[in-house]
Parts: C-alpha cells; structure tokens; sequence
C-alpha cells in the first residue's frame, strides 16, 4: 500500500554538508552543499558541475557575457564525508532519547559519530 501522505523521502544529504562526488564528469572531487531539491532529488555542489550561462547586458552586469555556474548533481552521485575521519561514508538513521522526547539523527555507519548536532 503506498503511503498517502508525507510522500517526500528522506535525503542522506542536507545543506552545507561536505560532500564527496562519487559518479560523473566531477568523481572524487569534494564540495559543500548550496542547495538540496527533494523532489527531483537534486544537490547544489559550491564548485562542482560547472556549466557556461550565457547573460545578456543588464543594468548589473551592463557587459553581459559568459558566466560559470553550478549545475545541479543527482543525489545518488555523492557521499557525505564524515566529520570526525574525513573519509565518505554511508548514512543511517537512529532515534536519540532527550529530554521532552527524542528526535532521529544521521550518523556515519563507518564510524558510528553522529552528524546531526
């Protein structure tokens, strides 16, 4: 039975994550994560996946011209690296008990740190 409500998934990646690319033109390259679309499961990269926008004169930029900018990478396409080993890693999620109830947290299953401050 599908789910009804709440249909999002869960994303192993938020923003400003440091993240490791692991697929396509930018592998092994490493980046902090800009922006994060959940419905088309998309990451913004700072520095990855460059493409050339092409701008035209405006009161701005009146000499317009050719500008770089970051294109969007598939989710699956990166890995989080973990903070305390600096090596990417999975990414699973446990409950934490706290005081007034608990909350969920990512943590790194290499290491076993928690992610989520």
């Amino acid at each position: 039975m599908s789910r009804k409500y709440n249909t999002q998934k869960k994303l192993h990646v938020k923003k400003g994550d440091n993240v490791l690319v692991i697929a396509g033109n930018d592998k092994s390259q490493r980046g902090r994560v800009l922006m994060v679309n959940p419905k088309k499961e998309r990451v913004l990269v700072e520095g990855i996946n460059m493409k050339t926008h092409h701008e035209k004169p405006t009161q701005e930029n009146p000499q317009g011209g050719r500008l770089k900018r970051e294109a969007s990478v598939h989710i699956s396409n990166v890995m989080v690296i973990d903070p305390t080993t600096d090596e990417p890693s999975r990414i699973g999620r446990k409950r934490i008990e706290e005081e007034g109830g608990g909350r969920w947290a990512r943590y790194a299953k290499n290491s076993g740190e928690i992610i989520d401050k």
